[in-house]
């Protein structure tokens, strides 16, 4: 499995660019097409492979599988500080870095110089349920991104997975049910209003469509249904929820009456009447208060999704990533620096046959892993 970046790369998240690199497209702080991660190699020289990445604005967590299973951090501040040998997930903040053992879960200050994390806590081998989900959860609640770490979360929630955005959170249960609590100011929590929610409440709009996946931005939210459909809700600004975006909008049209030399947008034809229809039919959504049922065209299912701040990707069935909203730091992937509120396939892995699995989200960037299709029809 081969990992790609594409987006912000002020620190070398993605990759370093060195001086005798002439190539015009890579550029120091934003990389506008898929670009091949370096592999780390360990002590003996063995190409380590990477089976997990997490990021945040600054900084990239990658998970090696085999081996001693270790961390790699690339991006600011780049050097583990601690032994991370024999660890099963990651987690990774601007502030914190987050391991999990088979015996304990470690988080540890990314601004300090210490030899001992921040916080932890042990893990029993028999906890229940632990070993089926993946940070942040842990056994009896999960990991928050800044102290007080540990949160406890009920029971009689039965947690699957769950994904943490700027200010609210969405849990997924066994069951299928998505439950959502924290800031609600953007509709993020998919409960009809824009108010902010302290404990999980069920997603009622979505209640007897049991989910698969959930993921969070930074104020929008998504989840995918288990036939492969796709439901997003919150804040549209940048268009990250793929449906029409006035701001996106507005400055396409200016863009096109700069390039065309047009100073009148409308044809000189058009009477006052067909002009004032025109706007009638136009229907844009900064916020989406309940879950919207979004449409990729051509039809497909979709099997992953992950959020950026701004901005969305997700991965189909047949192996396919499409990507939307806030892209001026190339996160889209699409070789420009351009925002979109409809769903757009990134061309690059269908015409150098690669078949996308997985689709993990930076703050501003977009990590993406691939096999061949040849792997792929195999498996």
């Amino acid at each position: 499995m081969r990992w790609f970046g594409f987006g912000f790369n002020a620190f070398g998240q993605i990759c370093v660019r060195n001086e005798s690199d002439q190539e015009e497209s890579i550029d120091a702080v934003k990389i506008i097409h898929p670009t091949e991660l370096s592999c780390h190699v360990d002590s003996s020289g063995h190409r380590l492979q990477t089976s997990r990445i997490r990021a945040s604005w600054s900084r990239r967590a990658s998970l090696h599988s085999d081996g001693d299973r270790c961390v790699c951090l690339a991006g600011f501040g780049s050097c583990v500080r601690t032994e991370s040998r024999s660890c099963t997930d990651v987690s990774i903040t601007e502030s914190h870095l987050t391991l999990v053992f088979l015996d304990r879960v470690e988080s540890w200050d990314l601004q300090k110089e210490k030899e001992t994390p921040a916080w932890s806590m042990d893990i029993k081998p028999e906890s229940e349920g632990f070993g089926d989900v993946t940070l942040p959860l842990v056994p009896g609640g999960y990991i928050d991104s800044k102290p007080p770490f540990y949160h406890t979360l009920s029971p009689h929630l039965k947690a699957k997975s769950l994904a943490l955005g700027a200010e609210h959170a969405l849990l997924l249960s066994a069951s299928g049910a998505v439950y959502t609590w924290g800031l609600g100011s953007h509709g993020q929590l998919g409960h009809g209003s824009l108010l902010s929610e302290e404990e999980p409440r069920a997603v009622e709009a979505l209640w007897g469509m049991p989910m698969s996946s959930v993921a969070s931005g930074g104020w929008h939210s998504v989840c995918i249904s288990n036939g492969g459909d796709l439901y997003v809700w919150g804040w549209n600004e940048s268009g990250q929820l793929g449906l029409p975006s006035q701001s996106l909008r507005k400055a396409s049209q200016q863009n096109s009456n700069q390039n065309t030399g047009d100073l009148c947008p409308h044809p000189a034809t058009s009477s006052d009447e067909e002009l004032q229809e025109e706007k009638k039919q136009d229907v844009f959504i900064s916020i989406q208060a309940f879950p919207a049922l979004l449409d990729v065209t051509p039809p497909c299912e979709i099997r992953a999704v992950s959020c950026g701040s701004r901005h969305t990707a997700a991965v189909t069935m047949k192996g396919d990533l499409y990507t939307w909203g806030w892209g001026e730091y190339g996160q889209l992937g699409h070789h420009t620096l351009t925002s979109s509120d409809e769903p757009q396939r990134v061309e690059f892995f269908t015409a150098e046959q690669m078949h996308v699995v997985d689709v993990v989200c930076g703050t501003w960037n977009t990590f993406v892993a691939v096999v061949k299709e040849e792997e792929a029809r195999s498996q």
